[in-house]
């Protein structure tokens, strides 16, 4: 034992200052060079290397399974390319399922003191009907003529007063329904003036039905009269399902998109589903989604997650991740799970809405696709269809955080669909009212550990290059209390085991 020491206390004093100066040194390349590694790969990949080592090769035969992050990559590729070609960044949509400011959000105005809706958002309301409710000529019917006014007040009362005006002239389709969705203080009151609309209606489709082909001014105006049509019947149709008669809702509008098969814009089909939703009709949901859940057209947070609950509610009632980290996922849980990052991907703040980790507000009147706003927009209205699907919560909850372990870094690359827009933020921001809402943004890729361990690592020794370069003799005696320090605890168990062991078996052992 005394020899083991003096050896190691003569080999410490033979250690010059030079020494340590070239250990720190290369200690500090050494390391410098893994974390540039480490950076590389993880740019490029968009995970660490060594955690990806440890993952892929150590943890197999440490008897660990891994079935959370499944690969998705060749199943949407042809979706992901034809949607990188001519994608509108931060195109604003008609919130299909928008709410009635009288009956709805001016009730939520009484009752908070809040304003629900953003000048921003009611201002692209504004466009759209003057889009959608008139044409020019306009100035012919007295009654209209004023309704084209009517649709730029910004003050609601001026425009409730000339609806009033326009029918005291005569019946006018666009006058009932400016009060029908700003004076009527019900969902019944809502119903019967747009019932009155209705009439109107279609006497006015009819009539320009007839004279569209005589000129440009009345093709015009039967594409006024075609989206005042469209506009009425699919408001009547949301009243009844809020009404509760969900079927003749459903009816209505099958109806109205069997008639007018190209107005795509108003995308009915999502109130469609939703409704087929609460009847829990789900094989005629999944019809529908076959037709509209096409490369070709655009997507949605509701036709996305909509394929993922039918999806889960195959597996989600006995799945278990115990169970499944065990034996690894079947085929259907597969597809469940890829379905749930799919959507999760296209937008990633649903889960915190329907998992009840951030509050609900009412949706605005428009909606940013893969913002915040859509999010809110889809969670407001289908989270019941989530709950009412036995564990499909509970499946989400374990699995939708493993989309960001699949998607290159950054983030915003994209993997299924395209890029994901990095000034959704700011149109949020404007569509939502912020002063009671925090936006939600796009999750941002930790660092992995081992870039923090390196960088550190590197860090640290390069100091102490740096400092045993400038102070060789007080680093050399720092160097030597650690290394003493370090060999205490082996010291001190070879004192122990000499002294329980013979000294002539023991001398026998170090001989060896």
């Amino acid at each position: 034992m005394f020899g083991t020491e003096s050896s190691l206390s003569m080999f410490l004093n033979t250690l010059t200052p030079k020494f340590y100066v070239a250990l720190t040194g290369t200690s500090s390349l050494i390391s410098g060079l893994i974390l540039i590694f480490e950076w590389w790969y993880f740019r490029k990949y968009g995970t660490s290397f060594i955690e990806q080592v440890s993952v892929s090769h150590l943890r197999p035969l440490l008897g660990g399974v891994d079935n959370s992050s499944p690969n998705n990559s060749n199943t949407s590729n042809g979706d992901a390319d034809s949607n990188r070609q001519n994608v509108s960044e931060c195109k604003v949509w008609r919130n299909p399922l928008n709410l009635f400011r009288g009956a709805e959000y001016n009730r939520y105005t009484w009752v908070t003191g809040r304003e629900p809706l953003t000048y921003y958002d009611m201002n692209l309301s504004a466009q759209d009907h003057q889009t959608f409710f008139t044409c020019d000529s306009d100035h012919i019917r007295p009654a209209d003529a004023i309704m084209q006014k009517a649709w730029r007040e910004r003050n609601p009362q001026a425009r409730i007063s000339a609806a009033h005006e326009a029918l005291e002239l005569e019946d006018c389709a666009t006058a009932y329904i400016l009060l029908a969705e700003e004076e009527a203080t019900t969902i019944v009151e809502a119903e019967k003036l747009f019932k009155q609309a209705l009439k109107v209606g279609e006497s006015c489709y009819r009539r320009s039905q007839q004279l569209q082909h005589h000129s440009s001014q009345y093709e015009a105006q039967h594409r006024r009269d075609t989206n005042v049509l469209v506009y009425i019947k699919r408001r009547l149709a949301m009243c009844s399902r809020k009404l509760g008669r969900t079927k003749e809702a459903v009816k209505m509008m099958r109806d109205l998109m069997k008639e007018f098969p190209l107005l795509s814009m108003f995308n009915i089909h999502e109130n469609l589903l939703e409704s087929l939703l609460e009847l829990q009709n789900y094989a005629d949901v999944q019809a529908v989604l076959a037709k509209y859940d096409d490369i070709s057209l655009p997507k949605s947070a509701t036709i996305c997650y909509t394929a993922a609950l039918l999806k889960a509610r195959a597996v989600s009632d006995k799945f278990s991740p115990e169970a499944a980290s065990r034996r690894g996922l079947s085929t259907a849980e597969m597809n469940a799970v890829e379905a749930i990052h799919r959507a999760v991907e296209f937008n990633p703040h649903v889960p915190k809405y329907l998992l009840e980790m951030k509050s609900l507000i009412l949706p605005p009147e428009h909606i940013l696709k893969r913002g915040d706003s859509e999010a809110i927009a889809y969670a407001f209205f289908h989270l019941q269809h989530w709950k009412r699907v036995e564990g499909a919560l509970n499946l989400l909850h374990c699995t939708w955080e493993g989309t960001f372990r699949m998607i290159p870094y950054p983030l915003e690359k994209g993997h299924l669909f395209y890029p994901y827009p990095i000034c959704t933020e700011t149109a949020d921001r404007e569509l939502l009212p912020t002063v009671f809402h925090e936006v939600s943004v796009y999750p941002k890729k930790e660092l992995p550990f081992f870039i923090l361990f390196t960088a550190g690592l590197c860090s640290f020794t390069a100091m102490l290059a740096l400092l045993t370069h400038q102070f060789p003799e007080l680093m050399g005696v720092f160097a030597k209390a650690f290394l003493s320090t370090l060999f205490a605890p082996l010291n001190f168990i070879m004192e122990k085991v000499e002294s329980i062991l013979p000294s002539g078996l023991w001398h026998q052992l170090t001989r060896i």
